[in-house]
C-alpha cells in the first residue's frame, strides 16, 4: 500500500510528541534542550535564537553517533525540539529521531509560523545588498 504524504504525517504525528510554542519558550528558559531547525538554508531568513540549523534532508547523519557529520548534541537522552515553517517536515523527521533512538524528542506544533504568531521573538537575517 501506497502512502500519501499527508498519511505519512498524520502517522508521525500520531507517534510524536508535539508542544505549544509557549510550552516551547519556557522549556528553551531552563537552557535543557536543543532546538533544531530542519528548514533549508534558504528559509533561514527568521529563525528561534540558539536554534541548531540542521535541513531536513541531513538530520540523521547529524543523529547518529557513527556518522561523521554526528553533533553529540543530539544524544539519545537530551531534550531535542525540531521546528520547521509549519510543522509537517518537523513532525517526520521528529519521528525519525524517535525511531533512532532519542528518547525525549518533540515537534514544535505549528512550527516557526506558529511561535511568530504567538508573537515569540525570532532572530532575521537580511541577505547585504
Amino acid at each position: 500500500m501506497v502512502a500519501s504524504v499527508v498519511e505519512m504525517i498524520g502517522a508521525a504525528r500520531a507517534e510524536i510528541e508535539s508542544v505549544s510554542p509557549d510550552v516551547v519558550m519556557q522549556e528553551l528558559a531552563t537552557g535543557e534542550p536543543v532546538l533544531v531547525d530542519i528548514r533549508e538554508p534558504i528559509e533561514w531568513e527568521q529563525h528561534i535564537a540558539g536554534a541548531l540549523q540542521v535541513p531536513r534532508g541531513l538530520i540523521e547523519f547529524v543523529a547518529d553517533p557513527a556518522s561523521p557529520r554526528h553533533n553529540a548534541d543530539l544524544g539519545p537522552t537530551r531534550r531535542v525540539i525540531i521546528y520547521c515553517a509549519s510543522g509537517a517536515r518537523g513532525a517526520l523527521a521528529t519521528l525519525t529521531l524517535k525511531n533512532m533512538g532519542l528518547a525525549n524528542v518533540a515537534n514544535l506544533e505549528g512550527g516557526l509560523k506558529a511561535w511568530i504568531a504567538a508573537g515569540l521573538p525570532v532572530v532575521e537575517h537580511h541577505a547585504d545588498i
